[in-house]
């Protein structure tokens, strides 16, 4: 009687073992399933994000030919009635373009911020670009045509080099304004920042010892923005706390459609004063 007591006592015992391993697969295998599941939700967020911003820019090029075309239209008549809507339709296109020119440059810090490393969409960014420049030069020749008939279009007189001033032209322009900007202004506007779990960041000791940036921390694993350009941070979690001290009124943190959350920067010479380091614990 005892012997059976024991071998069934054994049973159990053995049992429950097999229970507690099986248990702690299926939370293993549960924990890298949704761990999958968010790689997957945020690389579909910044490609539907990357589209929501080409989808704009292609649209503000339809409305600038269609604009275009108007004016090639109007300028068969005579008249202060023809003169007022090419006037009208130069300035939809002045406004446009430069639409269109910060919807490149967010375009181009989106792919770079993104996690998503595709040829095709830096192919597609340098087709923008190739495009704005043929388009500035199109604006330019026809400013150039009205004016040689005598066209006048006095409030964009002063704003015709505006019109030449694309995304392919900025290195000439940073150029221009190196001549007059020390190279410190740089380093005002540069700053850096990290977002990791508790792990991550006491690896590279960003955190130690309970500490933020107080140890001789990696700086190679933080990342260097310009903080004119960029002002927004997706942070990949649903989780967020800054350690670093920011004012308050000077960022939001934000969910996305997936309660990701999403860093961004309001007013950024203010959020930037007290520190040009940013730590950021996420889970």
């Amino acid at each position: 009687m005892k012997k059976l007591f024991l071998l069934v006592i054994g049973l159990v015992a053995l049992t429950a073992c097999n229970q507690q391993k099986e248990k702690a697969k299926d939370e293993a295998y549960a924990q890298q399933r949704d761990s999958l599941f968010r790689v997957i939700a945020q690389k579909d967020n910044e490609i539907n994000d990357m589209m929501s911003t080409l989808n704009d820019i292609e649209d503000g090029f339809r409305a600038v030919n269609e604009a275009e075309n108007r004016i090639t239209v109007v300028r068969r008549d005579e008249g202060a009635n023809a003169t007022e809507r090419i006037r009208e339709s130069m300035q939809f296109i002045q406004v446009t373009m430069q639409q269109n020119r910060e919807l490149i440059n967010k375009l181009r810090s989106q792919l770079r911020q993104s996690s998503v490393k595709g040829d095709q969409l830096r192919r597609t960014l340098d087709n923008l670009t190739r495009q704005m420049e043929e388009k500035d030069a199109q604006v330019k020749q026809l400013m150039a045509e009205l004016q040689a008939k005598n066209v006048q279009i006095e409030e964009l007189n002063e704003q015709v080099a505006d019109l030449s001033t694309d995304v392919s032209n900025l290195k000439e322009e940073t150029v221009q304004k190196s001549q007059t900007i020390s190279s410190q202004d740089k380093q005002l506007n540069t700053a850096w920042f990290v977002f990791g779990t508790k792990k991550e960041l006491k690896e590279q000791q960003i955190i130690k010892d309970g500490k933020v940036l107080q140890a001789n921390f990696n700086r190679d694993y933080f990342t260097k923005i310009d903080i004119r350009v960029d002002k927004e941070i997706r942070l990949y979690s649903r989780s967020a706390k800054l350690l670093t001290s920011h004012p308050a009124s000077s960022y939001t943190l934000e969910q996305d459609a997936s309660k990701q959350y999403i860093l961004r920067i309001q007013n950024p010479q203010l959020f930037w004063s007290t520190s040009k380091y940013l730590v950021v614990l996420v889970k």
